[in-house]
């Protein structure tokens, strides 16, 4: 990573590689989205050092947000992948931290405003980080977090971790790459002041938001071309929406989305488990060179019983034939 009421919800899908490149917007009562819960959501992670010396990758995975506070939340799960860089420090903090910086400090399982909450936890976390004289200055995170509120998805990325939503076998995702290649990161950080060389930001770092690397951070209240604010995308999931894949940098630097999706629902149509599909991409991901640590975790929101039968009936549909049509098929087989 070194050089190394009613919601109006907008999905916004980033064009990489083959995946898709569109944009939805979906008006839904918040009541309503609440009302609709899934009747359960099955989840698999898994994390391996890849060919690096150190592991810098942290990861969490919650199903259960009540059970893990000990007190009913309006948030059903929470998951986060934190890709560290300059040391371990700063992505340990923000995993061990989790409870703290997400739910108490900010309440977001309490407030109405998600999106405001996650912002705010976002930037106390990369204060934290400042004022904590055991992380090294150059030690940094990004940060992708994704929660569920019933049936509504909230996902909040600083950095290079992607998630993408498996609607249909079609790869949506739900965050951008903050790279100083994305032109629109590349405009921000240059009328900043910032130089970008070699596809990194001022020559050392290639990613444009992260938590921490107060090395390169501009002192707290000024205006630094590396931010921690978070970009946050939501949808209103429906039955067409199978899974959700979370994964750091070195997954998606050797696959696109479509390519994961396309790999984790063939896994899923054959066993049916999201951690076994989390451990087959990572290793499919090292098999095609990757040369990072590596973290994915698989959110399945629809059972395969469904998928099947949604996919016998179509093809039924695609086979059936008309009572006419058979008729002439045997009229012409007595010719």
């Amino acid at each position: 990573m070194v050089a190394a009421a009613a919601v109006a919800v907008d999905v916004m899908a980033v064009k990489q590689n083959d995946d898709v490149t569109h944009q939805d917007k979906i008006s839904v009562s918040e009541s309503a989205v609440e009302l609709k819960v899934f009747p359960s959501i099955r989840s698999g992670s898994y994390a391996d050092i890849g060919p690096r010396r150190y592991m810098e990758d942290e990861h969490i995975v919650i199903d259960d947000v009540s059970a893990y506070l000990g007190s009913p939340s309006k948030i059903t799960a929470f998951y986060g992948v934190f890709d560290g860089h300059g040391g371990p420090e700063a992505a340990s903090y923000v995993r061990n931290n989790v409870r703290r910086i997400f739910f108490e400090n900010t309440q977001v399982s309490q407030v109405d405003d998600v999106e405001s909450s996650l912002r705010k936890a976002f930037l106390s976390a990369d204060l934290a980080l400042a004022d904590d004289s055991c992380i090294s200055t150059a030690s940094g995170t990004t940060a992708l977090t994704a929660l569920l509120l019933g049936r509504r998805l909230v996902v909040a990325n600083a950095g290079d971790c992607r998630a993408v939503v498996c609607r249909k076998g079609e790869a949506i995702n739900m965050s951008e790459d903050h790279r100083p290649t994305n032109p629109s990161e590349r405009k921000r950080v240059l009328e900043l002041g910032a130089f970008v060389y070699d596809g990194y930001l001022n020559g050392v770092l290639s990613v444009t938001r992260a938590l921490g690397d107060w090395d390169m951070k501009l002192p707290c209240g000024s205006t630094s071309p590396l931010i921690a604010e978070p970009e946050i995308n939501q949808i209103v999931l429906t039955e067409e929406d199978e899974f959700l894949i979370i994964g750091c940098d070195g997954l998606f630097d050797v696959m696109s989305s479509q390519q994961a999706v396309n790999f984790v629902r063939r896994g899923l149509r054959r066993h049916d488990d999201p951690e076994q599909c989390a451990k087959d991409l990572i290793r499919e991901a090292l098999r095609l060179g990757t040369y990072d640590n590596l973290t994915v975790i698989v959110v399945c929101f629809t059972s395969m019983d469904h998928l099947r039968d949604t996919t016998s009936q179509h093809k039924l549909k695609c086979f059936s034939i008309s009572t006419q049509a058979l008729h002439s098929f045997k009229s012409l087989l007595k010719r």
